[in-house]
């Protein structure tokens, strides 16, 4: 019974998935290696970025009480009075560490992981797909990287110095717990690291052609809301001016990808087909039947018989 079971789902199920290269199981084996490889390569990472955690997040601390300065390429003290971490459990700092290295881990893995990710799609794509993907995976990990740049060099240095100060003018003193202040820190540089995909995002839409450049336009006002309601989601704090430091980024990285839609999208289905519409001969004025053009005898192909004659 379990034989005749096993073989029904082998022909009713496995076999119509499978396609003429490579069988769906074989294509399960060859995802599981490639999952394997990259888990065991982010976890000696993991190990590595977990031996430097304390550093790690002492360089996390560092936009706290600090701004960067771009003409000289150099942190500058602020004004805040010095913060100091508490823990508020027992496991609380190592836990802090650990998610510290994880994260630090899995960026410093992305290239690799990628890389198998691209191994494991590209044998099923055509010629001009993989000239597409591959760039785009590079451009798409630039780009996030680019954000936590931002937002680390910023936006962040921006967002404490505003929350700190005001609770110092308030009349309060400042101690954070340490499980607080990570979490806030990286997810500020999470969001904004997928924030700036967006213009890469919106270029692949429009060169798939689900949107154009003028579409984009039309709906710029729904554009600069839907902004505003997505930083008010994602900022951990509900003050508007965090809402405003990761809303007008994001709207005007939504003009970047309009930019892109416009010089890389899909070019309009009405000039393609004009392109591709042959010329197709008028009839004379006076109804007659239209007359054979004139050629020369080397360019007539005409039909072989058996006699060799024409």
């Amino acid at each position: 019974m379990l034989k005749q079971f096993n073989q029904w789902l082998q022909d009713s199920v496995f076999k119509p998935l499978e396609d003429k290269k490579m069988p769906v199981m074989e294509h399960l084996v060859e995802f599981q290696v490639r999952l394997t490889r990259a888990v065991l390569v982010t976890g000696v990472v993991f190990v590595g970025t977990f031996m430097y955690a304390d550093t790690l997040v002492k360089w996390l601390r560092v936009p706290l009480q600090n701004m960067f300065v771009p003409s000289a390429l150099s942190w500058e003290p602020t004004d805040l009075p010095t913060v100091p971490f508490v823990f508020l459990a027992p496991a609380e700092a190592l836990w802090q560490n650990v998610k510290v290295a994880g994260l630090f881990a899995i960026v410093l893995a992305a290239p690799y992981i990628l890389y198998e990710i691209w191994r494991f799609v590209v044998p099923g794509l055509h010629a001009q797909e993989r000239r597409f993907v591959g760039p785009f995976a590079c451009i798409s990990a630039a780009a996030f990287y680019t954000g936590v740049g931002f937002s680390f060099f910023f936006v962040l240095p921006f967002a404490l110095n505003f929350l700190i100060s005001y609770g110092v003018n308030a009349g309060f003193v400042p101690q954070i717990s340490i499980a607080q202040y990570v979490g806030f820190a990286l997810w500020f540089l999470l969001v904004f690291g997928l924030i700036f995909e967006v213009p890469l995002a919106l270029t692949m839409m429009a060169k798939l052609g689900w949107v154009d450049a003028p579409f984009l336009i039309q709906y710029w006002k729904w554009a600069l809301l839907g902004s505003f309601i997505i930083a008010a989601i994602l900022t951990p704090t509900p003050d508007p001016f965090n809402q405003s430091l990761m809303a007008i980024p994001m709207f005007l990285l939504y003009w970047v990808g309009i930019f892109g839609a416009k010089f890389f999208g899909k070019k309009p289905a009405a000039e393609n087909a004009g392109a591709a519409v042959p010329a197709v001969a008028m009839p004379p004025a006076g109804g007659g039947p239209m007359a054979r053009p004139k050629s020369s005898e080397s360019e007539y192909v005409g039909v072989p018989t058996s006699g060799g004659r024409r």
